[in-house]
């Protein structure tokens, strides 16, 4: 019996020197390679709750792709760069407005994609019109048709983009489709959307795929989670979209009525080669094939309502967290109003203190938001925030169920805004690959306007007193929920 004791206290003390090791690594490696309050909260789990923290830390703790694949994305870069020298030229630069510049510079140093003029763009509000459209653009098609979307369904609702796709394959054009591998095993039709492909004759590749028997793996939750459409070079769609119906197929959705709310964006002109760029380079990182990029001369159409765009491509392949940088520094530079649209609004601090900063500044700051939520980690997550941003000032504008409001854009003042696929989340700027645009333009920031009178319609306005009185059950889920924000 006293050997028995005896060899558990040696267990006992092994252990203690383990926890203690551990503790002392997390502290030495952890915290020199995140932000503070992500550093505290892995530490505080490993320490607390030590080998379960440490397991955990050990699947999800390592917010960047592997280093073959940023290698990837350096050598694109560099290629892009060089052959876009003087891109940035072919701009209204004398019509931007202060701090629009470095606004530019910035996004150019992280994205390695420059802002250039002479381009249309259009929204489209429209759940199905958008898919027609893009249908319609592909029934263009002569030489080449770039999809790549997070979520690519064959269903009911996408059945018209499908048969397009068919169409041009069967008229010769190069079909390539790329779409989120843990995206596709976790929605239903995985298996007719790719038999559907391959019987057309489109060549597909999954991103991101895990596959640890083919050496492929990374972060479970590190996804690509951009949506994009290019065709010839010439057309190309953007937005928060994902192809498939808009209740995802599911169940759930169905029996609870829900609908989702998007926005996509229609361009033509110069920006559509950075678009196509962006896929080039996940084409790449995929298939080791590096695809021919668009170097012809840009020819600039002097129309008065051509716009100046610039594509910001994030995620893990990149060392900086280059749409949050864009975010903070356009919340800093706006002087009158801010517009803020997000399913998922997570925010990191810097984001969050620059936000509540402009409301003290006396800027108008409206936040566009779901009343409901289809993820309840985040749902409870984001509602922790609102009393500090109510007590700012910021208004907060819940959209009605059982739509679910997707889409994902934010402007500044007249005539700057960002659409996309990244939320204003701390989990879209650096766990996901997302795409954004940056615009320059007032008419096309009174399109937005437009269609966010639509969501302000068919929203009620979040009061602080109300939001104050809610349920104790409520506040303590909303709370709880935040501390897991910063586990990333």
């Amino acid at each position: 019996m006293g050997n028995w004791f005896t060899d558990a206290e040696h267990i006992a003390w092994l252990l203690l020197v383990l926890h203690v090791v551990v503790g002392a690594i997390a502290v030495a490696y952890i915290s020199a390679r995140r932000r503070p309050a992500t550093a505290i909260a892995w530490m505080l789990t490993i320490i607390f709750i030590p080998y379960v923290g440490l397991v955990a830390f050990l699947l999800v703790g390592f917010t960047r792709l592997p280093k073959a694949r940023r290698e990837k994305q350096i050598h694109v870069n560099r290629l892009i760069m060089e052959r876009t020298e003087g891109l940035d030229q072919h701009s209204h630069r004398e019509d931007w407005p202060k701090g629009l510049s470095t606004l530019v510079t910035l996004n150019n140093n992280l994205g390695a994609l420059p802002m250039v003029g002479g381009n249309d763009v259009e929204l489209l509000p429209d759940y199905h019109g958008s898919i027609e459209a893009m249908a319609h653009a592909i029934d263009s098609a002569e030489r080449y048709v770039h999809v790549e979307f997070y979520i690519l369904v064959h269903d009911a609702a996408t059945k018209p983009f499908f048969d397009a796709l068919e169409r041009a394959c069967r008229r010769g054009v190069t079909v390539r489709v790329l779409s989120d591998h843990l995206a596709a095993l976790m929605n239903p039709g995985r298996k007719e959307t790719l038999a559907c492909l391959a019987d057309m004759g489109a060549e597909y590749h999954a991103m991101l795929p895990l596959r640890p028997w083919k050496g492929n793996f990374q972060r479970i939750d590190l996804r690509n989670h951009r949506k994009l459409l290019v065709v010839d070079g010439g057309v190309g769609f953007a937005g928060s979209q994902n192809l498939v119906h808009e209740s995802y197929n599911k169940k759930k959705n169905i029996a609870r009525g829900l609908r989702w709310h998007e926005l996509m964006m229609r361009v033509r002109g110069p920006v559509v080669r950075e678009l196509d760029a962006v896929f080039v380079t996940d084409w790449f990182s995929e298939t080791d094939v590096l695809l021919e990029l668009d170097t012809s001369p840009v020819i600039m159409d002097p129309a008065k309502h051509l716009v100046d765009a610039q594509v910001v491509p994030s995620g893990p392949s990149f060392e900086n967290d280059n749409s949050m940088k864009l975010f903070v520094s356009m919340i800093h530079q706006a002087t009158e109003r801010i517009s803020i649209t997000s399913p998922y609004f997570v925010p990191e601090d810097s984001v969050l203190l620059a936000i509540i900063t402009a409301a003290g500044r006396g800027l108008s700051v409206e936040l566009f938001v779901s009343e409901i939520g289809d993820q309840a980690m985040v749902y409870h997550a984001q509602r922790s925030y609102y009393e500090a941003l109510l007590r700012a000032g910021v208004k907060i504008f819940l959209y009605k169920s059982p739509e679910v409001l997707h889409s994902k854009h934010f402007s500044i003042d007249a005539d700057v805004a960002v659409i996309g696929s990244s939320n204003m989340d701390i989990r879209s700027f650096s766990l996901n690959m997302e795409i954004s645009v940056l615009i320059h333009s007032a008419s096309f920031v009174e399109q937005m306007r437009a269609v966010e009178d639509g969501y302000r319609a068919n929203s009620k306005e979040l009061a602080l007193e109300d939001w104050i009185n809610r349920p104790r059950w409520e506040k303590f889920w909303d709370s709880a929920a935040r501390l897991t924000s910063n586990l990333q």
